[in-house]
């Protein structure tokens, strides 16, 4: 989600003076009714599947007479790929959270298919005005003339479950809304359901190294859920800003509570550049450098000291308040914590444990731990252990997991990649990959913004602290 713009192209402002009629209730529409009985989503699918199936009819006919087969089968998965891809994003909610999910499985599908899908991080069609405003009006309980001086027609983002529009307060403050498509809760189920058969149909025809996809599913559908709640959504970001209050560079906007509900989430705004605009940061006299620095102690602070983290680190949730001292002293602006993640206390200590046995090539103890936390699916124990004890020897050779720089870490994450999609067996938490794919995105976005920044060297002192505690 991108609810911010830069501020050298101020956004167009509507007097809700002059805004259009209210609609219909939106729980009325034959259309909502649809989309929660699943009509609606089954029909998108069966289109897609039909126009799949029928290319690769028409395909296998032509292969008949075509010399260069393999090319035309790479070329249609491409498109099928595609094709899935826009139907996933129109579909919003469920179903593009699923593909967002899927495409940090490596363990389940193959590189082709999870690169594709993580474009699915990227805006998605956005709805028209009259439903935005039905839903704010509805969940709120009052006119939006009421409630809002100014509201923007145009969204500045547009997700998987929910649009950002800015607005102005009747205090004259201004501020951003999260805006939940109005459906998702009551399609839930039915979404559910719909995505749960497609993965049985998909363990049917690939059946991967036996994993766990029960548990896989339900992990997602829980995730899901959190999501869709913005009161919690709402707490996890003053909970991160109390964590961060220590440093004053760091900024979360603040939640308005009479403005918010499960639905509506309503925070405080200000001019900002994305974090990879280099003219706009330019234009304020900040150097990527020092913000990297900034970004670096953040993502230290949550992920090795507090457990609590923003999850979703890439430049449209990543933004320099604009501000006359921002040249002297860049102040970091987090937004969107709707992916965010509280690991289980045992998951950590289990974490902690395989570093310790990681710096001390204790191949018995990490296995052991694996198993602990049942990454392993049971007779596949050799093969991981195989494949772990191949990781150690590389790890071995550069020097040791501590003595990487970022480029360094970046080559072990695709390495790790490979590693989950070539071990038969090997199962790990959602939460232990969304760890890792976070830790992987601030290295990335350290890597383009100022290579010249180590990383590694501003984490580790966090890393050491969180390595050195005791176990009760």
């Amino acid at each position: 989600m991108q609810p911010l713009e830069s501020p050298l192209v101020p956004p167009e402002r509507v007097n809700l003076g002059s805004a259009d009629p209210d609609p219909a209730a939106l729980g009325g529409s034959l259309r909502f009714a649809l989309r929660r009985w699943g009509v609606a989503q089954t029909l998108q699918l069966l289109r897609w599947a039909a126009i799949t199936g029928a290319e690769r009819l028409a395909m296998e006919l032509r292969g008949l007479v075509l010399r260069r087969r393999t090319q035309e089968v790479a070329a249609w998965r491409a498109r099928s790929l595609q094709r899935l891809v826009a139907t996933l994003g129109s579909l919003k909610g469920a179903f593009a959270k699923a593909g967002q999910f899927a495409s940090i499985r490596h363990d389940v599908l193959p590189t082709s298919m999870t690169a594709g899908l993580a474009s699915l991080r990227d805006r998605v069609p956005p709805l028209p005005f009259s439903q935005v405003r039905a839903a704010v009006e509805a969940e709120l309980r009052a006119p939006l003339e009421s409630l809002f001086d100014e509201f923007e027609r145009e969204p500045l983002g547009a997700a998987s479950i929910a649009q950002v529009h800015r607005a102005r307060l009747t205090s004259g403050e201004s501020v951003a809304v999260k805006v939940q498509y109005p459906w998702l809760e009551g399609s839930l189920a039915a979404d559910l359901r719909i995505l749960r058969a497609l993965l049985r149909w998909w363990t049917r025809r690939a059946s991967p190294a036996r994993l766990d996809l029960d548990r896989i599913f339900e992990e997602f559908a829980r995730g899901l859920r959190e999501e869709l709640n913005f009161e919690q959504e709402a707490g996890v970001a003053r909970e991160i800003a109390e964590n961060l209050a220590e440093d004053p560079q760091i900024v979360v906007p603040a939640i308005i509570p009479s403005h918010s509900t499960k639905r509506i989430l309503t925070m405080t705004y200000l001019p900002a550049v994305r974090i990879d605009d280099r003219d706009g940061l330019a234009a304020i006299s900040v150097a990527p450098s020092a913000v990297l620095e900034i970004l670096g102690r953040a993502y230290a602070m949550q992920m090795f000291r507090d457990g609590l983290f923003h999850a979703d680190p890439h430049p449209g949730n990543l933004f320099v308040v604009d501000e006359p001292a921002a040249g002297d002293r860049p102040r970091l602006l987090f937004v969107d914590f709707g992916l965010s993640r509280r690991l289980d206390p045992e998951l950590r200590r289990e974490m902690r444990l395989a570093i310790h046995a990681l710096l001390k090539r204790d191949l018995d103890g990490f296995i052991q731990g694996m198993q602990r936390t049942e990454m392993i699916v049971p007779g596949f124990e050799s093969t991981v252990r195989r494949a772990v004890s191949s990781m150690f020897e590389e790890l071995s050779v550069a020097g040791g997991a501590l003595s990487a720089d970022g480029s360094r870490v970046l080559r072990l994450k695709d390495q790790a990649k490979l590693l989950l999609q070539d071990t038969e067996g090997l199962q790990l938490p959602n939460d232990l990959l969304l760890y890792a794919k976070t830790l992987s995105y601030v290295f990335r976005l350290g890597d383009e913004l100022a290579p010249e920044v180590d990383l590694m060297k501003l984490t580790l002192p966090y890393l050491l602290e969180y390595l050195a505690k005791r176990e009760p």
